[in-house]
Formats: structure tokens, C-alpha cells, sequence
């Protein structure tokens, strides 16, 4: 009796399927749960070594007194702690005032590109819902500044900006007459008028892009149903497009600002190294503190607290957006 009794549990257990099939099932489930991730790893390792890594080495710089002394070794550099980030906080100083005021001046400049590149690019949208003959072609003809490379299509504003030569100073002066002379559009106060210009034209199909994919989820019985009632077209864009618009626009304002505040080729190639006071943007004026003056602690550190910037910026309006969200009836 006592010898059989293990056989016979034995033998129930490979009889029963489910004891069979136990053992099988968990590491194919593994294999399930963990292939998402497995091919999740080399975007991973990407995103690692292109953005996580350089930013912790700059990290690490900012609380250097690295010039151009120890670039060969950076690890040699003397350590600074927090003096570079007081450097550049110190608004009374010569350093932290020209921080200050290219912050402001990158402030300035990225409310009204990103507004008006917002308006004209919602405007364009709207516009091109209605069906008519060569909408097709308009829309892409709208998208070449997008599609345009960058370098490409600023050098020709630049070209077109010439105070000699230039189309912008032919046209307003000798076609129009609307300017007494020939305006300096590189150097001086214009060059933030300047700058709004080719950042706006390069910068509005992308929202409306964005707005005409968004127009696309909204019925146009909705539209029919407010003619029908006696809406016209501002009272139809005010009352149904802009709120279903919301998300949309959401994440379209929030995706130009940090486009916008960061963007350093546009500037770069326009002026060069050496940016107008009235177009000194912080990305540029980063650039100089760094690789002009050699000073690369003190710019690591203005990279470190333009980022610390940014984080905040895009917390509150993340936090504000869903909050309004939530309390949307």
C-alpha cells in the first residue's frame, strides 16, 4: 500500500493536463511580457548615449572652472562648485546682466513667433477646409517653408535682407516708397524684426499641419447644424473649431515654444557668431560664453539653469492644461 501510493501520485500528475501545461506556460510569458521591452532597448540605449549622457558630462562641467586651459583634460579642471551658476545669476555683474537681457529678448521673440505662427497657421487650416479648384496644390505650397532644409532657406533671407541689394529693401523702398532709405535689416534694432520674419515663415506650416490633421475629428454636421441656426463663420470658429481644437492645441503651443526658445541654427546663420544685442537669443548667447570666449564652466552652468527653465515652464503649463481638462464640463 505505501509503495503504490507515490506511483500512483505520480501518475496523476502526468495524466492531469493542467499540471502538464504548468511548467510550459511561465516562460512564454516571460518571453510575451518581456519582448516589448526587448525591443524597446536599442531606442533606449540611443536615447541614452545621444541626449542622458552629454547632459549629465555638462552637468558636471557647469561646477568646473573649465577654459580653454584644461580642454584638453577636462577632468583636470579645477572644481568651481556653485560659483559658476552665481556668476551667472548676478544681474549687477557685467556676465549675468547680458544674461538677462538676452533671456528677456528670447522671451520677447518666442511669444510673438509662437502666437503669430499659431494664428496663421489656424487661419490656413480653417481656410482650406472648404473644397475649391487647386486646394491641393495650395496646401503644398504652404508646406515648402516646413519642408525647406533649414541653412538653405535662412541663407536666402539673409541674401534677401542685404541693405545694398536685398528684395526686401527693393520693394519697400524702390517699388513701395514706404521707407525713406534703404533699411539695415542685420544689424541694429531690425534684426529682431528680422529674425520674427524667417522664424514665423518657417515656423507656421508646421502648426497648420498640425491644426488641418486636427480640423479632420470634427463632424461637419456640427457645422451644418450651427448654419442652420444662424451662426456665421466667426461665431462657427469660436464656438465649435477652437474648443475641439483644444488638445490639439494644447500640445501644438507647448511643441513651438520649446522649438522656438531653443532654436539656435536660425539665429546662428543669420548673424553668425556674434549676434545684434537687439537678436541675441540664449542659445546663441550660450554659444558665445562657451565657445568664443572659452569659458566653458560659466556656459555649462547658463545650459543647466536654461534647462532648469524649461522643466519648470513645461510642468506649470502641463499641470494648468490637464487641470482645465478635468474641470471642462
Amino acid at each position: 500500500m505505501t509503495a503504490t501510493a507515490p506511483a500512483a501520485e505520480a501518475t496523476v500528475r502526468k495524466s492531469s493536463p493542467g499540471a502538464a501545461r504548468g511548467p510550459r506556460r511561465r516562460p512564454g510569458r516571460i518571453r510575451r511580457i518581456g519582448l516589448p521591452y526587448l525591443l524597446l532597448l536599442p531606442a533606449l540605449l540611443l536615447e541614452l548615449l545621444v541626449h542622458l549622457v552629454p547632459m549629465v558630462i555638462g552637468i558636471m562641467m557647469s561646477f568646473k572652472e573649465l577654459t580653454q586651459f584644461h580642454i584638453r583634460d577636462w577632468g583636470t579642471a579645477p572644481w568651481a562648485g556653485f560659483d559658476n551658476y552665481s556668476v551667472s545669476v548676478d544681474f549687477d555683474a557685467p556676465v549675468g546682466k547680458a544674461l538677462l537681457d538676452s533671456f528677456l529678448v528670447t522671451i520677447a521673440f518666442t511669444l510673438l513667433s509662437v502666437g503669430l505662427c499659431w494664428l496663421i497657421g489656424t487661419a490656413a487650416a480653417i481656410y482650406m477646409q472648404d473644397t475649391f479648384r487647386g486646394r491641393g496644390l495650395l496646401r503644398a505650397l504652404f508646406l515648402v517653408p516646413y519642408a525647406l532644409p533649414v541653412y538653405a532657406a535662412v541663407i536666402t533671407w539673409v541674401f534677401m535682407f542685404q541693405h545694398d541689394n536685398g528684395l526686401v529693401n527693393h520693394v519697400l523702398h524702390d517699388q513701395l516708397g514706404i521707407t525713406d532709405k534703404p533699411s539695415f535689416w542685420l544689424i541694429g534694432d531690425n534684426s529682431f524684426i528680422a529674425l520674427l520674419i524667417v522664424s514665423v515663415w518657417k515656423g507656421w506650416p508646421f502648426a497648420f499641419l498640425i491644426v488641418m490633421a486636427g480640423l479632420q475629428n470634427i463632424p461637419r454636421e456640427l457645422y451644418e447644424a450651427a448654419a442652420l441656426d444662424g451662426a456665421g463663420m466667426l461665431q462657427q470658429v469660436r464656438r465649435i473649431t477652437l474648443p475641439s481644437l483644444r488638445p490639439v492645441n494644447q500640445v501644438l503651443v507647448l511643441v513651438l515654444f520649446l522649438w522656438t526658445f531653443n532654436d539656435f541654427n536660425t539665429p546662428y546663420v543669420m548673424f553668425g557668431k556674434a549676434a545684434p544685442e537687439a537678436a541675441d537669443l540664449i542659445s546663441v548667447h550660450i554659444y558665445q560664453a562657451s565657445f568664443v570666449t572659452w569659458n566653458f564652466g560659466t556656459g555649462s552652468a547658463m545650459s543647466v539653469l536654461l534647462l532648469l527653465f524649461l522643466l519648470v515652464v513645461t510642468g506649470v503649463y502641463l499641470a494648468l492644461t490637464s487641470r482645465g481638462r478635468r474641470t471642462a464640463p
